[in-house]
């Protein structure tokens, strides 16, 4: 194949965009110099890519009908068997649908999306299938996974199981419905503002977001790459601890992975009391904006158990916790602008994999621009006002204040070994008809960041696990700690687990 070559008209019109006007002599200096640019780049189109091949035997999957699919959850069914033994033999694990599993079609949660269908398999599926597990499908995500509720995915709302037309949480919103309903064992998930944790709270389930660039974000789709995260989401903690033991490891492909960090044992403190254990109650997330009454109290109740358990507890203040929020509202909404809108899911500047078939599919959003909900059109409004007046001096500023706020939480945590304090504000929320504001669509997407997104900004580990409910909705824990020490996260949220049925804990 050639490389479509710019007539001279083309290159007038491109150098007078770029600011620097041609005449039709200059226009067509400038084609004829570019002759050998164009020439290396049919070389390059000529050359085969370079990306992994999947390595077991799958068929595309199905749509199932709502019969199958009462809740919204399930994207495509299917069944990829992996080793005949391993870690997660017997597993039934469903994968989020901004996660590539190669020969399986992957809408991303849009209609600008759908119809892609991956060539490679991301690495956490590779991992998942060599560790023996069985990926019986995707999931539904939200709209390009740009909301923590369930009502933005192209296809419609996901339903919460514990009550009937309450939101899922999202992004990763066909995860938690779906472990909800125990029509799977594990998930795999992504955070970039708390899209493991949201669902997990609303559903009553478990979700990790680990340390940033732990788990390989290679093969899914990027929001962010600052922010980008993967992590499991699980039915119990223990099964979460081993999904992570399998899916965390340096991978050689994903920037995010700075260095090559050694795996720990994720399982070891399972099991282990919380006898002096340093637990930090955060006290600037239990009075956020629109928190509600029973969820400081059932979060509170929490922590006289874990006095009882032998916690050592006391109360502990990072005054930048209140304005993490803005901190990452920054980067994510130029961020993502930036890498996964205008960048075309990827950008440019890093080494590794480059999906460069998502790319060329992602590219058609522009053409239907006119489909993208509230939540994104808010996002590239705001980003191309602030690129238009400030040329990115808040995105930079706001990551330089990110790198403050790793620092304030580290100090915390040089304190105590785990922060503790309520995952979101507030319980599931009524799903908005399709009728809803603009107003209230971006409400329920946004409403419930404020304890999970800082800790996207400053990279440190985080799980949601359920500890009451009230009304038939759960709420969920959240425990902080530092970086690479999911273990010790493990161990505090097993024992919680272990002490509590969070069923029984009507509030």
């Amino acid at each position: 194949m050639t490389i479509r070559r710019p007539n001279q008209r083309e290159i007038a019109d491109i150098a007078a965009k770029l600011g620097f006007p041609l005449t039709s002599g200059e226009a067509s200096a400038y084609g004829a110099a570019l002759a050998s640019t164009f020439e290396a780049y049919d070389l390059l189109d000529a050359l085969p890519d370079y990306v992994p091949a999947p390595r077991y035997s799958r068929n595309g999957g199905y749509l199932p009908d709502a019969f199958e699919n009462p809740y919204g959850a399930w994207h495509r069914k299917t069944v990829i068997s992996g080793a005949a033994t391993g870690p997660l033999h017997g597993k039934r694990v469903v994968i989020k649908d901004n996660i590539c599993v190669a020969g399986v079609e992957m809408d991303n949660g849009s209609s600008t999306f759908a119809g892609y269908v991956p060539e490679v398999d991301a690495t956490v599926v590779s991992r998942v299938l060599d560790a023996g597990a069985t990926i019986t499908g995707k999931s539904v995500c939200e709209y390009f996974c740009f909301s923590g509720g369930s009502h933005t995915n192209h296809t419609g709302p996901v339903t919460n199981p514990r009550k009937a037309g309450f939101s899922a949480g999202g992004s990763s919103s066909g995860n938690g419905a779906l472990l909800a309903a125990g029509e799977a064992d594990m998930a795999i998930g992504s955070d970039q503002g708390g899209s493991v944790r949201i669902p997990a709270s609303f559903c009553g389930v478990i979700g990790m977001k680990p340390t940033f660039g732990l788990v390989p974000y290679t093969g899914a789709m990027p929001i962010e790459q600052t922010l980008d995260h993967l992590g499991p989401m699980s039915c119990n903690v223990a099964d979460n601890a081993a999904l992570l033991q399998v899916i965390a490891g340096f991978d050689g492909l994903d920037p995010r992975q700075q260095t090559n960090i050694g795996k720990t044992d994720y399982s070891a403190g399972i099991g282990k009391s919380l006898s002096g254990l340093r637990i930090g109650i955060l006290v600037e997330a239990f009075d956020g904006p629109g928190i509600e009454p029973v969820v400081q109290r059932a979060v509170e109740d929490a922590t006289h158990l874990c006095e009882a358990l032998g916690g050592r507890v006391s109360r502990v203040s990072v005054p930048m916790h209140k304005v993490a929020p803005a901190i990452w509202l920054a980067i994510a909404t130029e961020g993502a602008s930036a890498q996964m809108m205008a960048g075309n899911s990827h950008g440019h500047n890093w080494r590794g994999l480059y999906m460069t078939q998502m790319m060329t599919h992602h590219a058609e959003w522009r053409n239907q621009a006119e489909k993208l909900p509230p939540t994104l059109r808010t996002t590239l409004i705001t980003a191309e006002h602030m690129n238009r007046h400030y040329h990115g001096k808040f995105y930079g500023k706001a990551q330089n204040l990110a790198r403050r706020l790793r620092l304030a939480y580290d100090l915390a945590l040089e304190e105590v070994d785990i922060l503790l304090m309520p995952t979101l504000p507030i319980r599931a929320s009524r799903l908005p008809g399709s009728n809803a504001s603009v107003a209230d669509n971006l409400a329920r997407a946004f409403e419930m960041l404020g304890n999970t997104a800082p800790f996207d900004a400053s990279g440190h580990p985080a799980i949601s696990l359920p500890c009451a409910s009230s009304e038939d909705l759960p709420i969920g824990l959240q425990l902080v700690g530092r970086y690479y020490d999911e273990a010790t996260i493990y161990r505090a949220a097993y024992a919680l687990e272990d002490a509590l049925d969070w069923r029984s804990r009507v509030l």
